[in-house]
């Protein structure tokens, strides 16, 4: 990784789409030598970047580096260092939730076994950061100060997670901290790291920043009431998820706060069950939200910060076709598109 990548410089006219920027980021993820030696250590590594995914932030990471005007082929390092971090999180997390699969496959820990689980997690968080050593000093020391700072917020995201478990007071302003740490930021993260690379000035890379921070926000919570009332065959999930495990998801909050005192305790004991079928107690719960109105304050707070994601677009020195570009990302995103 000797290589020093300048930003190249261009008033694009066109910009690529999305299923462009996946290919371009699948090609150079393909040609990263990460088959090394210990092979315990670096084939894990090597198994969960190829299980797949939308690529979505390393996407983001691209996108950006073209709305300033930046060959996207310059950000492709950074992309790469976002994407090997994201998946360093979802091994550490596997590992917390004890989960079988990932995408549809078996896990690392599950895999190989725990200890190699959490070493070869380790080392993607360095591998991460030796990324950016392909870049000029002024902009390493930009990517690997936002870098640093989002790998901790991520962290404590996580743990505030797994604290709410076990918290019968959790509230809404903490589960909303919780989410933009856990979430958010990494997606605002690897946006603004396109700009960095782009060296744009300070404030476009705080505004797209923002942007994606808002519309990791409202992805979240959008994610949250498809869990609860999305269709299957498009959501891609288990629709009840966290009413099953008990999660105190925004709905949950909300309902608790807009209904009787009755109504209320009814939710809070459901939330306490561990059922062999679940099938009554998903439809109690998603009554419940529905009657509260806690399904409609869900909505109401997604369009909430999809729209502020859309309104940082206008505050930002770009022209009409790039915020096009952007909010059409957006609107993609929010519709599960991409």
């Amino acid at each position: 990784m000797n290589c020093i990548f300048e930003a190249r410089k261009s008033e694009f006219h066109f910009m690529h789409d999305i299923s462009q920027y996946q290919d371009f980021f699948i090609d150079y993820l393909k040609k990263q030598n990460i088959h090394k030696e210990p092979v315990n250590l670096y084939e894990p590594i090597e198994y969960i970047l190829g299980l797949g995914g939308k690529r979505i932030r390393p996407v983001l990471t691209l996108m950006a580096a073209e709305v300033f005007n930046t060959d996207y082929s310059v950000a492709l390092p950074a992309a790469m260092a976002v994407e090997v971090f994201h998946n360093f999180s979802l091994v550490h997390d596997d590992i917390m939730d004890d989960a079988p699969l990932r995408r549809g496959q078996v896990t690392v820990h599950e895999k190989w076994n725990l200890n190699t689980g959490i070493l070869s997690g380790d080392a993607m968080l360095i591998l991460a950061y030796q990324y950016f050593e392909q870049y000029e000093p002024n902009v390493f020391r930009n990517l690997a100060k936002l870098f640093s700072k989002t790998a901790l917020e991520v962290c404590e995201g996580q743990q505030w997670d797994v604290d709410f478990e076990t918290r019968k007071d959790v509230t809404i302003p903490e589960y909303l901290k919780m989410i933009e740490y856990k979430t958010a930021v990494l997606v605002a993260a690897a946006m603004k790291m396109g700009a960095i690379v782009a060296k744009t000035s300070e404030n476009e890379a705080d505004l797209i920043y923002d942007f994606g921070l808002n519309l990791g926000l409202a992805f979240q919570l959008q994610d949250d009431y498809l869990d609860a009332f999305g269709d299957p065959e498009t959501f891609g999930k288990q629709v009840g998820g966290d009413i099953i495990e008990n999660k105190k998801t925004y709905l949950y909050l909300k309902a608790l706060e807009f209904s009787s005192k009755e109504k209320a305790s009814e939710l809070e004991q459901l939330f306490t069950l561990q059922l062999e079928d679940n099938t009554e107690k998903i439809e109690t719960a998603k009554a419940i939200f529905n009657a509260s109105g806690a399904s409609k304050a869900t909505q109401d707070a997604i369009e909430m910060y999809t729209l502020k994601a859309f309104e940082t677009l206008e505050k930002m020195e770009i022209n009409a076709e790039k915020k096009d570009v952007l909010r059409t990302f957006g609107e993609n995103l929010m519709g599960r598109k991409v």
